[in-house]
Protein backbone atom coordinates (compact mmCIF):
# COMPACT_ATOMS: atom_id res chain seq x y z
CA UNK A 1 0.00 0.00 0.00
CA UNK A 2 1.15 3.35 -0.79
CA UNK A 3 1.96 6.06 1.97
CA UNK A 4 -0.95 8.07 0.53
CA UNK A 5 -3.00 5.30 1.20
CA UNK A 6 -1.78 4.27 4.53
CA UNK A 7 -2.78 7.91 5.51
CA UNK A 8 -5.67 8.23 3.76
CA UNK A 9 -7.00 4.96 5.41
CA UNK A 10 -5.83 6.74 8.84
CA UNK A 11 -7.87 9.56 8.05
CA UNK A 12 -10.99 8.12 7.01
CA UNK A 13 -10.61 6.05 10.70
CA UNK A 14 -10.64 9.09 12.65
CA UNK A 15 -13.03 11.55 10.50
CA UNK A 16 -15.36 8.90 8.34
CA UNK A 17 -15.28 7.65 4.52
CA UNK A 18 -17.46 9.73 2.99
CA UNK A 19 -15.05 11.97 0.14
CA UNK A 20 -14.69 15.23 0.13
CA UNK A 21 -16.38 17.60 -2.43
CA UNK A 22 -13.75 20.09 -2.11
CA UNK A 23 -9.86 20.66 -0.57
CA UNK A 24 -8.63 23.74 0.26
CA UNK A 25 -5.16 25.24 0.77
CA UNK A 26 -5.09 28.12 3.11
CA UNK A 27 -2.33 30.90 2.94
CA UNK A 28 -1.78 33.53 5.35
CA UNK A 29 -4.94 35.65 7.36
CA UNK A 30 -7.20 32.01 6.51
CA UNK A 31 -5.89 29.77 8.91
CA UNK A 32 -9.14 30.34 11.32
CA UNK A 33 -11.03 29.43 8.80
CA UNK A 34 -9.91 25.77 9.51
CA UNK A 35 -11.31 26.59 13.24
CA UNK A 36 -14.84 26.68 11.14
CA UNK A 37 -15.26 23.05 9.91
CA UNK A 38 -17.01 20.99 11.93
CA UNK A 39 -15.33 17.78 12.01
CA UNK A 40 -12.06 16.37 13.09
CA UNK A 41 -8.42 17.82 13.05
CA UNK A 42 -5.28 16.27 12.47
CA UNK A 43 -1.87 18.07 13.64
CA UNK A 44 0.65 17.13 10.53
CA UNK A 45 2.48 15.67 13.08
CA UNK A 46 0.12 13.10 13.27
CA UNK A 47 0.72 12.39 9.42
CA UNK A 48 3.54 10.84 9.03
CA UNK A 49 5.72 12.59 5.75
CA UNK A 50 3.26 15.67 6.03
CA UNK A 51 5.36 19.05 5.99
CA UNK A 52 6.04 21.09 9.17
CA UNK A 53 4.94 24.22 7.64
CA UNK A 54 6.85 26.19 9.93
CA UNK A 55 5.72 29.94 8.87
CA UNK A 56 4.20 31.59 11.48
CA UNK A 57 0.73 32.43 10.19
CA UNK A 58 0.08 29.10 9.03
CA UNK A 59 -1.71 26.41 10.56
CA UNK A 60 -0.34 22.66 10.17
CA UNK A 61 -3.66 20.57 10.32
CA UNK A 62 -5.43 18.73 8.44
CA UNK A 63 -9.63 19.51 9.13
CA UNK A 64 -12.11 16.96 7.26
CA UNK A 65 -15.66 18.08 7.91
CA UNK A 66 -18.80 20.09 7.32
CA UNK A 67 -18.40 23.46 5.91
CA UNK A 68 -21.34 25.53 4.34
CA UNK A 69 -22.97 22.27 3.91
CA UNK A 70 -20.24 20.27 2.21
CA UNK A 71 -17.42 18.26 2.99
CA UNK A 72 -14.00 19.51 2.65
CA UNK A 73 -10.51 19.00 3.33
CA UNK A 74 -8.76 21.85 4.60
CA UNK A 75 -4.86 21.96 4.89
CA UNK A 76 -4.17 24.70 7.07
CA UNK A 77 -0.63 25.58 6.69
CA UNK A 78 1.27 24.74 3.36
CA UNK A 79 5.20 23.87 3.28
CA UNK A 80 6.85 26.69 0.66
CA UNK A 81 9.54 25.77 -1.54
CA UNK A 82 12.35 27.95 -0.07
CA UNK A 83 12.06 26.13 3.71
CA UNK A 84 13.90 23.13 1.81
CA UNK A 85 14.26 23.60 -1.41
CA UNK A 86 11.83 20.80 -2.69
CA UNK A 87 9.48 22.39 -4.92
CA UNK A 88 7.38 19.33 -4.46
CA UNK A 89 7.33 19.30 -0.77
CA UNK A 90 3.44 19.77 -1.04
CA UNK A 91 3.07 16.17 -2.93
CA UNK A 92 2.09 13.93 -0.23
CA UNK A 93 -1.00 16.15 1.18
CA UNK A 94 -1.95 16.55 -2.60
CA UNK A 95 -1.91 12.95 -2.65
CA UNK A 96 -4.01 11.96 0.13
CA UNK A 97 -6.23 14.31 -0.63
CA UNK A 98 -7.30 12.72 -3.87
CA UNK A 99 -6.78 9.25 -2.22
CA UNK A 100 -9.86 10.83 0.01
CA UNK A 101 -11.63 11.00 -3.20
CA UNK A 102 -11.22 14.89 -3.50
CA UNK A 103 -11.88 16.18 -7.18
CA UNK A 104 -11.60 19.85 -6.47
CA UNK A 105 -8.72 22.11 -4.87
CA UNK A 106 -9.12 25.50 -3.75
CA UNK A 107 -6.13 27.42 -2.85
CA UNK A 108 -5.48 31.06 -1.23
CA UNK A 109 -2.23 32.63 -0.98
CA UNK A 110 -1.19 36.36 0.51
CA UNK A 111 0.87 38.23 -2.75
CA UNK A 112 2.40 41.27 -3.51
CA UNK A 113 0.23 43.60 -6.04
CA UNK A 114 1.58 44.92 -9.42
CA UNK A 115 -1.22 46.71 -10.86
CA UNK A 116 -2.90 50.40 -9.05
CA UNK A 117 -6.09 48.83 -9.17
CA UNK A 118 -5.23 45.92 -6.43
CA UNK A 119 -4.11 47.60 -3.60
CA UNK A 120 -3.18 46.17 -0.22
CA UNK A 121 -6.72 44.55 1.12
CA UNK A 122 -7.80 43.86 -2.47
CA UNK A 123 -8.14 40.11 -3.98
CA UNK A 124 -7.14 38.80 -7.06
CA UNK A 125 -8.90 35.40 -9.01
CA UNK A 126 -5.82 33.22 -10.77
CA UNK A 127 -6.19 33.26 -14.59
CA UNK A 128 -3.21 31.44 -15.16
CA UNK A 129 0.50 31.90 -13.63
CA UNK A 130 4.38 32.12 -14.30
CA UNK A 131 6.54 29.40 -13.10
CA UNK A 132 8.92 32.38 -13.28
CA UNK A 133 11.34 30.17 -9.85
CA UNK A 134 12.70 28.15 -12.86
CA UNK A 135 12.16 24.57 -11.16
CA UNK A 136 8.98 22.15 -11.73
CA UNK A 137 7.66 19.90 -8.71
CA UNK A 138 7.79 17.01 -11.36
CA UNK A 139 11.22 17.27 -12.00
CA UNK A 140 12.23 13.60 -11.25
CA UNK A 141 9.36 12.19 -11.99
CA UNK A 142 9.98 8.79 -13.75
CA UNK A 143 6.13 8.21 -15.09
CA UNK A 144 4.82 9.61 -18.67
CA UNK A 145 2.60 11.36 -16.79
CA UNK A 146 4.86 14.25 -15.80
CA UNK A 147 3.67 16.05 -18.87
CA UNK A 148 1.25 17.97 -18.00
CA UNK A 149 -0.57 20.08 -19.96
CA UNK A 150 -1.40 23.45 -18.35
CA UNK A 151 -3.71 25.02 -20.37
CA UNK A 152 -6.73 25.74 -18.10
CA UNK A 153 -4.73 24.32 -15.19
CA UNK A 154 -7.02 27.27 -13.56
CA UNK A 155 -10.23 26.03 -14.12
CA UNK A 156 -12.67 28.17 -15.75
CA UNK A 157 -15.97 26.45 -14.42
CA UNK A 158 -14.35 26.49 -10.51
CA UNK A 159 -13.43 30.54 -11.16
CA UNK A 160 -16.92 31.09 -13.03
CA UNK A 161 -18.32 29.98 -9.31
CA UNK A 162 -16.07 32.00 -7.24
CA UNK A 163 -16.66 34.82 -9.60
CA UNK A 164 -20.72 34.20 -8.85
CA UNK A 165 -19.99 34.03 -5.17
CA UNK A 166 -18.28 37.48 -5.13
CA UNK A 167 -21.00 38.87 -7.06
CA UNK A 168 -23.51 38.00 -4.80
CA UNK A 169 -21.10 39.20 -1.69
CA UNK A 170 -20.71 42.56 -3.61
CA UNK A 171 -17.08 41.97 -3.20
CA UNK A 172 -14.74 42.91 -6.14
CA UNK A 173 -12.89 39.86 -7.85
CA UNK A 174 -10.50 40.57 -10.78
CA UNK A 175 -8.81 38.00 -12.57
CA UNK A 176 -4.93 38.33 -12.86
CA UNK A 177 -1.96 36.56 -13.81
CA UNK A 178 0.48 35.16 -10.71
CA UNK A 179 3.78 35.05 -10.72
CA UNK A 180 5.75 32.41 -8.46
CA UNK A 181 8.51 34.32 -7.31
CA UNK A 182 11.00 31.11 -5.33
CA UNK A 183 11.62 33.45 -2.16
CA UNK A 184 12.41 33.75 0.84
CA UNK A 185 14.11 37.09 0.09
CA UNK A 186 11.39 39.49 -1.70
CA UNK A 187 11.60 40.11 -5.42
CA UNK A 188 13.46 43.40 -6.26
CA UNK A 189 12.22 46.46 -8.40
CA UNK A 190 13.85 44.72 -11.33
CA UNK A 191 12.00 42.10 -10.97
CA UNK A 192 8.84 43.61 -10.85
CA UNK A 193 9.35 45.26 -13.60
CA UNK A 194 10.30 41.77 -15.59
CA UNK A 195 7.42 40.38 -13.94
CA UNK A 196 5.08 43.09 -15.50
CA UNK A 197 6.75 43.34 -18.63
CA UNK A 198 5.73 39.27 -18.82
CA UNK A 199 2.55 39.82 -17.84
CA UNK A 200 1.93 39.49 -14.21
CA UNK A 201 -0.43 41.18 -12.10
CA UNK A 202 0.86 39.55 -9.02
CA UNK A 203 4.10 37.93 -7.23
CA UNK A 204 4.25 35.44 -4.84
CA UNK A 205 5.96 32.38 -3.41
CA UNK A 206 3.62 29.59 -3.37
CA UNK A 207 0.68 28.44 -5.13
CA UNK A 208 1.86 27.30 -8.39
CA UNK A 209 3.41 23.88 -7.53
CA UNK A 210 0.56 23.13 -5.98
CA UNK A 211 -1.32 23.68 -9.17
CA UNK A 212 1.34 21.44 -11.42
CA UNK A 213 0.57 18.96 -8.80
CA UNK A 214 -2.79 19.16 -8.75
CA UNK A 215 -3.30 19.07 -12.03
CA UNK A 216 -0.48 15.86 -12.58
CA UNK A 217 -3.15 14.15 -9.82
CA UNK A 218 -5.92 15.12 -12.07
CA UNK A 219 -7.26 17.82 -9.34
CA UNK A 220 -9.28 20.76 -10.68
CA UNK A 221 -7.97 23.78 -9.34
CA UNK A 222 -8.93 27.31 -8.68
CA UNK A 223 -7.18 29.88 -6.54
CA UNK A 224 -7.10 33.38 -5.25
CA UNK A 225 -4.81 35.93 -4.14
CA UNK A 226 -5.31 38.07 -1.29
CA UNK A 227 -3.43 41.19 -1.88
CA UNK A 228 -1.12 42.40 1.10
CA UNK A 229 1.58 45.03 -0.35
CA UNK A 230 2.68 46.43 -3.39
CA UNK A 231 5.56 45.36 -5.38
CA UNK A 232 9.09 46.44 -4.73
CA UNK A 233 9.55 49.72 -6.54
CA UNK A 234 5.96 50.47 -6.56
CA UNK A 235 5.03 52.41 -3.66
CA UNK A 236 6.93 53.60 -0.53
CA UNK A 237 5.70 50.63 2.19
CA UNK A 238 8.21 48.55 3.55
CA UNK A 239 8.10 44.91 2.41
CA UNK A 240 8.75 42.43 4.99
CA UNK A 241 6.92 39.31 6.95
CA UNK A 242 4.99 41.28 9.28
CA UNK A 243 3.53 43.38 6.87
CA UNK A 244 2.71 40.64 5.16
CA UNK A 245 0.96 39.08 8.00
CA UNK A 246 -0.64 42.61 9.42
CA UNK A 247 -1.93 43.15 6.43
CA UNK A 248 -3.50 39.24 5.34
CA UNK A 249 -6.21 39.61 7.60
CA UNK A 250 -7.75 42.88 5.45
CA UNK A 251 -8.44 40.78 2.34
CA UNK A 252 -8.69 37.40 4.20
CA UNK A 253 -12.41 38.62 5.96
CA UNK A 254 -13.65 39.01 2.14
CA UNK A 255 -12.51 35.99 0.72
CA UNK A 256 -13.58 34.03 3.71
CA UNK A 257 -17.15 35.34 2.41
CA UNK A 258 -16.54 34.33 -0.59
CA UNK A 259 -15.42 30.94 0.13
CA UNK A 260 -18.65 30.52 2.32
CA UNK A 261 -21.05 31.66 -0.64
CA UNK A 262 -18.98 29.28 -3.09
CA UNK A 263 -19.52 26.66 -1.16
CA UNK A 264 -23.16 27.07 -0.15
CA UNK A 265 -24.39 27.60 -3.83
CA UNK A 266 -22.82 24.18 -4.29
CA UNK A 267 -20.69 24.93 -7.24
Amino acid sequence: MSRSAELARLIRDRAGDAPPEYGLILGSGLGHLAAAVQGVAIPYSELPGFPHAGVSGHVPQLVVGQLQGRRVAVLGGRAHYYESGRADVMRLPLEVLKALGTERLILTNAAGSLRADLPPGALMLLSDHIAFAGTNPLIGEPSEARFVPMTDAHDPTLRAGLKTAAEAEGIALPEGVYCWFSGPSFETPAEIRAARILGADAVGMSTVPEVILARFLGLRCAAVSVITNMGAGLSDEAISHDHTKAMAPLGAAKLERILRRFLGQGA
